[in-house]
């Protein structure tokens, strides 16, 4: 009788072939993260943007166990940084930090490479970033009523500075012209840390940013600020009333900060990673460090990130329509 041992091996052996696939998947994943990871910034170093982010950056490092880098990639109100990471392979180490500009107001002004829609990931907001209207210390107004008659009686002389056309800066500015029925003259610059520095050399008379960036400069006498675009007074500028108490009703503005992945990015990391930036917005010297900078903190799901991209792209695509607002 022949053997059956040779064919049984062979049998045998096709089997294990056949499940070293399933074997591979059943295998946990490599930890994650191995090396640093980077946050791709779409704006220039000094911004409240950049500034929010670098807090994190440091704080998520200790978390994770390794270094964050933080790279500025400015240009075309941060078309240029988004592009670059919804390209980027989707594997959690080149992430995105997004403001209300990049995710809800550039899709309404730009022909962009990428599906605003599809291109990202969410992972949360760490951060609210109200907006303050501040003057250099020249300008002889010391309140937005006062302003607001020097604008109606010399229309289109006073100059606002902006992080660049199109930006949520320039937007506020815009929604503040609409409701006190005055015009200034726009001054985009290429990032926030531009704009400040020649406000405060007065090659510029006044600017909307986020308190995030002005609150040092406020305290120290460097820019008088007349109100904030918050609903509520700033902790950072509790003496600074809001542009309603001011009487300028409808106005309100800011942005928000948040992280996002290229889409395709496995969800155990973006899990991981929106949990990690929960915990680190909820430690208190993540939460002292923001308020101390003029930020809120503020952290969420993936799910609410993305619900806070939606209504910011509504009303901002109105404030767009409205006013006819274009880049080139």
């Amino acid at each position: 009788m022949p053997s059956t041992f040779l064919p049984r091996r062979r049998v045998l052996a096709a089997a294990a072939c056949a499940l070293a696939p399933l074997a591979v998947l059943a295998q946990p994943q490599a930890a994650y993260p191995t090396r640093p990871v980077t946050f791709v910034v779409p704006f220039s170093p000094g911004g409240g943007t950049d500034i929010a982010a670098r807090l994190l950056a440091n704080k998520l490092g200790q978390k994770l166990g390794q270094s964050v880098v933080v790279e500025n990639r400015p240009g075309a109100g941060g078309v240029l940084a988004a592009d670059a990471v919804a390209k980027a392979r989707p594997d959690g180490y080149t992430l995105l930090i997004a403001n209300v500009g990049t995710q809800s107001i550039n899709p309404w002004l730009y022909k962009l490479p990428y599906d605003a829609d599809k291109a990202f990931a969410p992972i949360s907001l760490f951060a609210d970033l109200p907006f303050a209207l501040v003057v250099n210390p020249a300008v002889p107004a010391k309140t937005p009523k006062e302003l607001i008659a020097l604008a109606k009686a010399a229309p289109e002389k006073y100059t606002y500075a902006s992080s660049g056309n199109g930006g949520s800066p320039h937007l506020t500015a815009e929604i503040f012209q609409q409701a006190a029925g005055v015009k200034f003259t726009h001054v985009p610059y290429k990032g926030g840390g531009p704009a400040m520095a020649d406000l405060m050399a007065g090659h510029v008379n006044m600017l909307f940013a986020s308190i995030l960036e002005t609150s040092g400069y406020v305290k120290s006498g460097k820019l008088r600020a007349l109100a904030v675009t918050s609903a509520e007074r700033s902790p950072a500028m509790p003496d600074v009333p809001t542009l309603a108490e001011q009487g300028v009703p409808n106005a309100e503005s800011g942005s928000w900060v948040a992280l996002l992945a290229p889409a395709g990015t496995p969800a155990a990391i973006v899990d991981r990673l929106s949990a990690e930036v929960r915990e680190a917005v909820a430690t208190p010297d993540m939460r002292q460090a923001l308020i101390a900078q003029g930020a809120t903190p503020r952290s969420s799901t993936p799910a609410e990130l993305q619900a806070a991209i939606d209504q910011a792209k509504d009303r901002y695509g109105r404030v767009i329509k409205a006013r006819g607002i274009r880049v080139d």
